[in-house]
């Protein structure tokens, strides 16, 4: 059985942003959770669904694959170097199993924060550029907005560079919670609500970025687009993103790229194709004809008695294949333009060509024999 599509089993549109996943999923995964559902294989494999979905959507980098090529980015026998989807590899749930898990009077500890360092991050941006620009690169300039180290305060968040430990949880980050329920006393650990699971406490906060050790940011990046994009294709660019928190590397900038439609080429893999008009002089009798191509105009020549819909192949006229070697080809397609006014010399010339009788025309009389052998 094919796999449903991700964002549809969440429920969410493709331009959600995390929090709207997280959110989606939360609310699903509690829905079908096996403690809340003994027995019940159906919902079982709903929670596995969602599990599945969310543990793809909820990565930027894994969301950019799926978004380009779909379940094949994570096909071992497709995509080798993507890897197939194995369960929890990343993701954080820990505020959504810890919610689940509480529900059922449970003491799972996964509601605490890490206070170690976290990777900060990552940041979308959108960039259209022209069929040409994709075909043979180009060099762009892209604006953003992102959290970087306090200038200030050097990303410690103090005015004096000095933090306590924190007295409420004595600088673990978590505190242990005993709550009544139905089976009786229950103890859970929770996120320390003093030091927000830093296990630390600011006592003179930076002015400048309010003790959370990051400032905004605006910031220009000159990025280099290879030859053979295109409309889907996602640029990573490693480090770029938000800063990380508590030391932790910077989050990435991933560049999604679109391709403006051209005004004549249209474009399939790395071949493009193209149609030209011809007249029927130049379909009967042969001719020479100029053609455009990305690198400028190129001789095509039309042999005699050419149909209209005859295509031909240029080789090596198309778009450079992305990180391989060598340019697809050109395929032009000619058809036949019969005229809509014609003058007097004109349609005399052509009375006298018809008087000259039928050869020539095979398919046209084959035709019309065939019809008089059936309807005498």
């Amino acid at each position: 059985m094919a796999k449903r599509d991700y964002y549809e089993v969440l429920g969410v549109d493709k331009t959600a942003t995390e929090e709207e996943i997280k959110k989606a999923y939360r609310k699903l995964a509690m829905k079908y959770h096996p403690d809340r559902n003994p027995g019940d294989k159906t919902a079982e494999e709903k929670f596995k669904e969602v599990t599945e979905a969310y543990e793809v959507l909820s990565d930027a980098d894994k969301r950019a694959r799926y978004d380009q090529l779909g379940h094949d980015a994570f096909d071992p026998n497709k995509n080798s170097g993507f890897g197939g989807f194995s369960g929890f590899s990343g993701g954080d749930y820990s505020d959504i199993f810890g919610d689940i898990f509480n529900m059922f009077g449970g003491g799972f500890s996964s509601s605490s924060r890490r206070k170690g360092p976290q990777k900060g991050s990552d940041i979308r941006v959108n960039i259209n550029i022209t069929f040409e620009e994709a075909a043979f690169g180009c060099e762009k300039k892209i604006k953003l907005s992102r959290r970087e180290k306090c200038s200030a305060c050097g990303g410690t968040g103090s005015r004096d560079g000095r933090v306590k430990t924190c007295d409420k949880c004595g600088g673990s980050g978590q505190i242990r919670v005993t709550q009544n329920s139905m089976l009786g006393m229950i103890q859970s650990v929770q996120t320390c609500d003093k030091c927000g699971g830093k296990g630390t406490i600011i006592e003179n906060p930076c002015a400048n970025c309010s003790g959370t050790g990051r400032e905004v940011k605006q910031r220009q990046i000159t990025i280099r687009i290879s030859a053979g994009v295109d409309t889907g294709s996602v640029l990573p660019l490693r480090g770029e993103g938000n800063a990380g928190i508590n030391g932790g590397p910077s989050g990435d900038v991933l560049v999604f790229i679109n391709v403006k439609p051209h005004e004549l080429f249209r474009r399939d893999g790395s071949d493009i194709y193209l149609n030209v008009p011809i007249t029927f002089v130049q379909a009967a009798l042969g001719d020479e004809i100029m053609v455009p191509t990305l690198e400028g105009k190129v001789k095509l020549k039309v042999p005699e008695g050419t149909q209209t819909g005859t295509m031909f192949k240029l080789r090596g006229k198309g778009i450079q294949n992305l990180g391989g070697f060598g340019k697809g080809s050109q395929y032009v397609t000619v058809n036949v333009e019969i005229p809509q006014k014609l003058n007097g010399k004109q349609k005399q010339a052509l009375r006298e060509f018809d008087k000259a009788g039928s050869e020539g025309f095979q398919k046209h009389k084959a035709f019309w024999e065939n019809i008089n052998k059936k309807f005498k």
